[in-house]
């Protein structure tokens, strides 16, 4: 029997299916969405599966912008945008497929 944590994940895995549909985002949008399908999640959750996702060649980092704004922390924020990266494999989730035809996406 093999010792450890199992390689997949059912949220990485469902962040794929995310940005299958979406094409790219960045973490809160990805966050966003995901919750308005599978609302028992953290944002800090979906931020570690981004960058372990992207640690494995799952996902990508597409680019990185600095945009300025009001924020609570200062003028500028980051947004790392990810997509699809060679290693990811798209199934098909039904319940975020229904998400994005009924958004319009």
């Amino acid at each position: 029997m093999k010792q450890g944590r199992p390689f997949g994940s059912e949220i990485r895995q469902n962040i794929v299916e995310l940005l299958h549909y979406m094409g790219e985002g960045y973490a809160y949008k990805i966050y966003k969405a995901y919750i308005s399908i599978f609302p028992k999640i953290s944002m800090r959750s979906v931020y570690y599966h981004l960058k372990k996702g992207s640690d494995i060649g799952e996902f990508e980092i597409k680019s990185i912008r600095s945009e300025q704004g009001d924020y609570s922390w200062g003028d500028r924020a980051e947004r790392i945008i990810y997509k699809l990266g060679p290693r990811a494999i798209a199934q098909g989730n039904k319940k975020i497929k229904e998400f994005f035809d009924k958004k319009g996406n």
